[in-house]
């Protein structure tokens, strides 16, 4: 997928976000719920990256994969271009942070990301919390999750933005949005997040920094 090249507002975008994120987390302490369980009985892969250490962008490969059972349960990925879903979707963060995904990248709990049990890696879906209405463009690049029929896991980051960190679930709406490339590039997620009216008002009035 060729991308529009990246305007300067653009450029700041993810020094802003980066704020937000960083201010918020100085304040609060989230319910990481999906983080332990999201996998079941499948053990995490090793951490490739350490906390505090730069996460690459990319590195993995396109992949579908052969049909493949967890805990009894069937997952038959395939190409699915009119995918559109609502269920539940929960988050992961520490757990698997500098951690290889199913397609190789490595996770990065502050990316704009999410895992998926069936539809291909890496893609584009837009995900839509049903109860405050805010919907972001997310990187799938992982499988899961494998908990209560949950739909889709998304990263830390992602769980923020949308609203549904503290409480660590949330009823959101899936639908597909294309294959993305495999350079990692975030690029168009970014561009999406700054057209958001929510969050160009979260931009205009950022968090107080914490001075504890």
């Amino acid at each position: 997928m060729r991308l529009p090249s990246r305007p300067a507002t653009v450029a700041s975008l993810g020094l802003l976000s980066a704020a937000l994120l960083g201010a918020a987390c100085s304040r609060d302490t989230p319910k990481e719920t999906a983080s332990i369980e999201r996998r079941a009985n499948v053990p995490a892969s090793p951490r490739v990256v350490g906390f505090g250490q730069r996460i690459p962008k990319g590195g993995g490969v396109y992949k579908v994969g052969d049909p493949y059972q967890v805990d009894g349960q069937w997952h038959t990925p395939r190409d699915q271009p009119g995918y559109d879903r609502s269920g539940i979707a929960s988050y992961y963060a520490h757990d698997f942070h500098g951690r290889r995904t199913s397609n190789g990248e490595i996770f990065d709990m502050w990316a704009l990301s999410a895992a998926h049990p069936t539809l291909p890696l890496p893609s584009y879906v837009y995900v839509t919390n049903l109860e405050n209405s805010r919907t972001l463009l997310l990187r799938v690049n992982d499988r899961g999750p494998y908990v209560n029929n949950r739909l889709i896991d998304v990263s830390r980051a992602a769980a923020r933005y949308l609203g549904i960190e503290n409480r660590g679930t949330a009823r959101v709406r899936v639908r597909y949005a294309g294959r993305a490339p495999l350079s990692g590039d975030d690029r168009h997620e970014q561009r999406f997040l700054a057209s958001q009216s929510w969050f160009r008002v979260a931009l205009s009035h950022p968090p107080a920094s914490d001075s504890r």
